[in-house]
């Protein structure tokens, strides 16, 4: 849905098959863990598209919610219990359009992932390009310069550096992105990294965010 959106294609209408019909039960949405409700709901706000069945906003946004951790992050399902960077910077995107909008529960619940976000990105455990990645694209959509905001900036001085810095120090010029400090070019890697990139030159240029297609 998402990579049809962004180019201008039918979605309701794919060799005759409509992909939204495929997001109409909440059951089926949640089997997943954190990652279902999380991409259902943006995948609906990219193009302002109507739930069907089941599914509402209002029961993903909830459902998101739910399984925020006491800590302020979210972690991927019941089976990997880790506070997880990239899926909290994930569930960040799905509630940016939420955020500042009326509800102090969603207000709430950002504004607690983006200080634990930020306690650890200052402690240096962000260990991959796609944590990074993920960081830039919430940040972006919830408004935050990820190049200047003092949250996301660790070090002193001349050594201090943002997390679009960060993520930067991922990128072999002519190649692509690494998957670590230590490694090689990474399909994954370079893929996310360049729609970090997109994110926030998106944000910078007071564009529409990444995932809101409505323009």
């Amino acid at each position: 849905i998402l990579a049809l959106t962004a180019i201008g294609k039918d979605v309701t209408d794919v060799g005759g098959f409509d992909l939204l019909a495929g997001l109409d039960d909440m059951k089926y949405v949640k089997r997943q863990g954190t990652n279902g409700p999380v991409w259902t709901l943006i995948a609906l706000d990219s193009h302002g598209y109507t739930p069907a069945g089941s599914v509402t906003r209002d029961a993903l946004v909830e459902t998101i919610l739910s399984l925020q951790k006491d800590s302020g992050a979210w972690y991927i399902n019941s089976t990997n219990t880790t506070d997880d960077v990239d899926m909290t910077a994930m569930a960040l995107q799905a509630l940016a359009p939420y955020y500042n909008n009326s509800s102090e529960e969603v207000d709430d619940a950002v504004d607690k992932a983006l200080t634990w976000l930020s306690a650890q990105y200052k402690a240096g455990k962000y260990t991959t390009s796609e944590s990074c990645a993920q960081v830039v694209v919430a940040l972006s959509a919830l408004g935050i310069d990820a190049n200047t905001d003092p949250r996301f900036v660790k070090g002193e001085g001349d050594a201090a550096v943002s997390v679009l810095g960060n993520l930067l120090q991922y990128h072999i010029k002519d190649s692509g992105f690494k998957h670590t400090a230590g490694g090689t070019v990474d399909r994954m890697a370079t893929e996310q990294g360049l729609y970090a990139l997109a994110a926030y030159q998106r944000y910078a240029m007071q564009r529409n965010s990444l995932y809101d297609m409505s323009d």
